[in-house]
């Protein structure tokens, strides 16, 4: 896919651009998959997302592979371990509000039988294609996110305001936000379970 069109935030024919083409935008139905992305865009908070791609392996060795059933149980050790981690971000504050979302991320599997199934209701699971934002263009939130946020917050996450919603749902493929001019947006919006609003 060396000469294809993409949304222009990803052109830096590295790991933004890899991570554009194989992960951003694609229906994710994996709790794992879930939660790293979650992770991740709290650790993002006040930075940027080519960091995060860069930090991604520190990430998991810190966070057990991102295994929420083990971050659930970290304790003092734990975190003093990943504050001292080489070239881990250092924010005591967002590795305890990981370790705080991976139990309520269990709370939830709890209720409704996985995450996924959680998060995708808010979508009637479907994948969500806004037609203003290819004119108006893509906004930071919106009512689905300011709705799942809400409900997140009530459920004891941290972290997790609606723009840092709203980029999960764009990653996880809820909402479809590649520019339709990128060879991605064909790809994912000729699958199933999509609505145009």
């Amino acid at each position: 896919m060396e000469n294809a069109k993409r949304c222009g935030w990803c052109r830096d024919n590295g790991l933004m651009q890899k991570y554009h083409d194989e992960e951003w935008g694609e229906p994710v139905h994996d709790d794992r998959k879930q939660f790293e992305f979650l992770m991740m865009e709290v650790m993002q908070c006040g930075l940027n997302w080519s960091l995060m791609l860069k930090k991604r392996e520190i990430f998991r060795r810190c966070f057990d592979n991102f295994d929420y059933e083990k971050t659930a149980l970290y304790g003092e050790t734990q975190i003093n371990d990943i504050l001292n981690t080489p070239d881990m971000i250092r924010s005591e504050r967002k590795i305890r509000a990981i370790i705080n979302n991976a139990n309520m991320f269990l709370k939830i599997r709890q209720e409704f039988g996985s995450f996924d199934k959680y998060l995708w209701g808010f979508s009637d699971n479907k994948t969500i294609v806004y037609k203003a934002h290819a004119d108006e263009g893509v906004p930071a939130s919106n009512e689905l996110s300011d709705r799942i946020s809400v409900d997140l917050k009530k459920r004891g996450f941290k972290y997790l305001g609606s723009i840092t919603v709203y980029s999960h749902l764009q990653a996880c493929g809820i909402i479809n936000d590649h520019c339709t001019e990128c060879f991605r947006y064909g790809q994912l919006i000729g699958k199933d379970n999509v609505i145009i609003k």
